[in-house]
């Protein structure tokens, strides 16, 4: 097997389960939505996609297919963010695009990391820019530019937010508007380079928290509706890419700033 890091194991499995998703409900998992339903060829991207992840998952596992595995799924993603998101923020722009948009770039930058970690000398020779240090450096500043507006939605939906605080945190209020704040600032921290790896990391333990503290106990509690049944869905996908990012930052400093910031993969 190919996997090396428990971070790159963990995403491949989540990667299958989110493929699962969509081939049981016959529609876009939770984190592809929204999909306009005027879409030429519609369901055949449904399935097609959840292929993709299922595919791509199980080939993340074995060394020989690895690399054409992250290729492949960055590929594909990253034609998402640029055919079904960004077009759409600058056509309607609203809640839902701005969102789906955040999303879909902290998970392509993911992936990005993921495919340079895997990269053969194919991959470096022909398409260096991408495989290459330059890439992980945009990788990263995407990934960290995505978090933020999850950061902003605390503060603009807090009657939305607030109310998801366990109870015996008490201060729903305060820990709404932290956590909004933390995920601007490790956004920040990641475009700039000012303590990239502790952001990386705190960031991902936020967003691991948050699944653990507020959505899981819900569902065990049986008090989630489907709109909260993708959040869920959504959070264990989130917090898997925020591992692979964290993880890339394995050799660097904890306290970098600036130009003294190590770019290359750990």
């Amino acid at each position: 097997m190919r996997i090396a890091k428990v971070s790159h194991l963990i995403f491949a499995v989540v990667l299958i389960g989110w493929g699962v998703v969509g081939l049981v409900r016959g529609d876009f998992a939770p984190g592809w939505q929204p999909v306009p339903a005027s879409m030429p060829g519609r369901q055949v991207l449904v399935y097609l996609t959840a292929l993709v992840c299922i595919v791509c998952g199980t080939g993340l596992l074995f060394r020989r297919t690895a690399t054409l595995a992250a290729r492949v799924l960055f590929a594909w993603l990253l034609a998402w963010l640029l055919v079904l998101r960004v077009p759409w923020m600058i056509v309607a722009f609203s809640v839902d695009h701005w969102w789906s948009a955040s999303s879909t770039a902290v998970i392509t930058a993911s992936v990005w990391v993921l495919y340079i970690s895997l990269a053969s000398d194919w991959d470096r020779q022909h398409v260096g820019f991408v495989a290459g240090d330059k890439g992980l450096l945009i990788a990263r500043m995407l990934f960290g530019l995505g978090l933020i507006p999850i950061g902003l939605a605390h503060f603009l939906y807090l009657d939305a937010t607030a109310p998801l605080v366990p109870a015996w945190l008490r201060w729903p209020v305060f820990w709404s508007y932290f956590t909004g704040g933390a995920f601007i600032a490790s956004g920040l921290a990641l475009i700039f380079g000012v303590c990239a790896r502790l952001a990386a990391a705190l960031v991902t333990l936020q967003i691991g928290l948050l699944t653990l503290l507020v959505w899981v106990p819900m569902a065990v509690a049986g008090r989630l509706n489907a709109f909260q049944w993708g959040e869920l869905e959504v959070s264990i996908v989130l917090t898997a890419c925020a591992w692979v990012v964290a993880d890339s930052y394995g050799g660097s400093p904890w306290l970098a700033f600036g130009s003294s910031q190590k770019q290359e993969l750990a």
